[in-house]
């Protein structure tokens, strides 16, 4: 009996050692500036006129324009669009641009590829903003008929 009792008490001296322990942890969240873009400036062809064979128009970042199969106009020179962005203190920053657009008008629509833009995939913001220019290249038809053509594409920017 006197060793049943010896194991009860070392049992019971055991079970005071194994005992619960617990702790607390903080939680955290930081909220920082949505990301806007607003644009500055339109994607400019200018002026050209066509030959009897399909050509293309196409914007550099920078603003300069070359032509294929087209008589480029010095009249209206065109330009890159520009966007400004604007977000949480030096954050980076991806870009997306369509792979095509459309623009409409009196004659075939003609459709605008290979967009490019500078930063090129992503960009980072310097206190805050930054500056996004887009290219890109026009196809243009065979004789495609004379006037005014427009349409729209979307740029979108995220952070990584």
């Amino acid at each position: 009996m006197s060793k049943r009792i010896l194991s009860a008490a070392c049992l019971l001296a055991l079970s005071s050692l194994a005992q619960a322990a617990s702790t607390t942890a903080n939680g955290t969240a930081t909220v920082i500036a949505p990301m806007t873009i607003t644009k500055t400036n339109d994607l400019r062809f200018g002026s050209f006129a066509p030959s009897t064979a399909a050509g293309t128009v196409t914007i550099a970042t920078n603003g300069s324009r070359s032509g294929s199969n087209v008589s480029l106009s010095s009249l209206n020179t065109g330009g890159a669009a520009a966007f400004s962005v604007t977000g949480s203190g030096n954050a980076t920053y991806a870009i997306t641009l369509p792979a095509t657009a459309s623009l409409s008008g009196p004659g075939t629509a003609m459709t605008i590829s290979s967009f490019t833009s500078n930063p090129s995939g992503s960009g980072t913001l310097s206190a805050g903003s930054g500056s996004i220019s887009v290219g890109g290249t026009l196809a243009v038809g065979a004789s495609q008929a004379a006037g005014a053509y427009t349409g729209s594409f979307s740029v979108s920017v995220d952070y990584n």
